[in-house]
């Protein structure tokens, strides 16, 4: 199986060597896709052995994901890996990814982060949590961690389907694939990772209060649109079995 990693990265000088070392060790192809960062980070890649895609100007994390899956389909790619260039993902658990996807191939395959009290920010823990009870019930199904971004995608989900990218839905577009998703039939499994947050890392990107709110009103215009789908409700919630 062809598998190839997509990393987006905006302005993760500090950070972004070490994870692509890392991921090589794990696959041969590794697509870089530098959001238009001022502060170096495609200067840290020139003597590594990946595709390095330079934005123009900034896409936002949707658009750089998207961008990067589409050189990869035209790689060949029979699945696509993705995870974030900050140390939040660790490489080294792309096998629990590959292995679940071999148990059920079809499926996108989640790094589902432990996010028990007192491991993550709280801010992050309470936006999780409201993230998760939206899109499951948009999706039709339990999702026990819709934002993140270490995931694994079947080549051929992206034949069916496509999403807005602007820079506006930056962060909108991890959750709304998993709903996208799971309308054309393709639903998610989950695998433990750990939850890395370093006390020294940089500031998160993902702004709890006004991404959430995006995200909570992109699943709202969702569920207007498909009568507020309560059978979809009753299976995010286990009362009755989902088909996915």
């Amino acid at each position: 199986m062809n598998v190839i990693a997509v990393i987006p990265a905006y302005n993760e000088s500090a950070t972004i060597v070490e994870v692509v070392d890392r991921t090589l060790e794990q696959l041969k192809q590794v697509i870089v896709i530098d959001d238009a960062s001022t502060d170096g980070t495609s200067d840290q890649l020139q003597n590594k052995a990946i595709h390095l895609v330079q934005n123009v100007e900034n896409l936002g994390k949707g658009g750089s994901l998207w961008r990067g899956i589409q050189i990869a389909l035209d790689r060949g790619a029979d699945a696509i890996i993705t995870l974030d260039a900050d140390g939040q993902h660790r490489p080294e658990d792309i096998p629990l990814l590959l292995k679940s996807a071999q148990k059920t191939p079809g499926k996108i395959i989640i790094g589902s982060r432990d996010m028990k009290a007192g491991r993550v920010p709280r801010e992050r823990l309470l936006a999780n949590r409201i993230a998760n009870f939206w899109i499951s019930w948009a999706a039709g199904y339990p999702i026990t961690d819709s934002q993140s971004g270490f995931r694994l995608y079947p080549a051929e989900l992206f034949k069916k389907i496509k999403i807005e990218t602007s820079r506006q839905k930056s962060f909108v577009f991890e959750s709304e694939i998993l709903i996208e998703a799971a309308y054309h039939g393709v639903g998610s499994r989950s695998v433990s990772i750990p939850a890395i947050y370093a006390p020294d890392r940089r500031p998160s990107h993902f702004h709890p209060i006004r991404d959430i709110v995006s995200i909570t009103r992109m699943v709202a215009w969702r569920l207007l649109r498909s009568g507020l789908a309560p059978v979809g409700l009753l299976r995010s919630l286990g009362v009755i079995r989902s088909r996915l």
